[in-house]
């Protein structure tokens, strides 16, 4: 009888389809996120065919990390993960090709040593860009189980309250108005948000790529 009532998960039907061979699933899973994957590549390259061949490396990634995935962990997430790792792949590559093509014709690497600064940054860039997306798929992360905790005990005052603090952008005084609560809960809501965030950032990025939260 308990069974009747759980939830059912619509991504975690999507995947077990996608498991079984299901091609329309195959198809509904591109048609959901191809457009945001696509969106998400191309605000980082300049070549709109790259950013294309990126998304579908995304997918071919996501098919054969099948085996392996857990349903547990949101899928968007899981496929843009996958995403920037293909993205920081392709920028690290580039910046290669190009030291490469500032080699001096005898062969000797004099040419490539004095590359214009533009081109010796190719590198610097493809790091700065890892991290941005490592910092958006973390905080992600974060925001999803923090929301997830709070829908779970049906703590629809605190949600509505951030969302109107930090989507908004209205005043506590307003808010308080709104939710007929005190301007001090909505201070300590506002609080609890970010001090709970801050928590979830430090435990779920990269140790190394974010000191500032160790």
């Amino acid at each position: 009888m308990s069974s009747l009532n759980t939830p059912v998960n619509p991504e975690r039907l999507l995947v077990d389809s996608i498991r079984s061979g299901d091609t329309d699933a195959w198809r509904q899973l591109i048609d959901r996120y191809e457009g945001r994957l696509l969106a998400f590549v191309s605000a980082r390259l300049l070549d709109r065919s790259h950013a294309e061949d990126i998304v579908q490396d995304t997918f071919l990634g996501f098919l054969n990390s099948l085996p392996n995935y857990d349903c547990e962990r949101p899928l968007e997430g899981y496929l843009f993960s996958i995403a920037a790792y293909k993205l920081t792949d392709h920028l690290r590559k580039q910046g290669r090709r190009q030291a490469t093509s500032f080699a001096s014709p005898d062969g000797s690497s004099d040419g490539a040593q004095q590359a214009p600064a533009p081109y010796r940054a190719v590198s610097s860039i493809a790091r700065s860009v890892e991290r941005r997306d490592a910092e958006e798929l973390a905080l992600m992360d974060a925001l999803r189980e923090q929301i997830g905790k709070w829908k779970s005990k049906d703590d629809w005052k605190k949600l509505k309250c951030i969302e109107l603090l930090f989507v908004a952008g209205i005043s506590n005084k307003e808010i308080s108005e709104r939710l007929s609560i005190t301007e001090q809960q909505v201070a300590n809501y506002k609080s609890d948000f970010i001090l709970r965030t801050k928590t979830l950032l430090s435990r779920l990025a990269n140790r190394e790529s974010f000191p500032e939260l160790t």
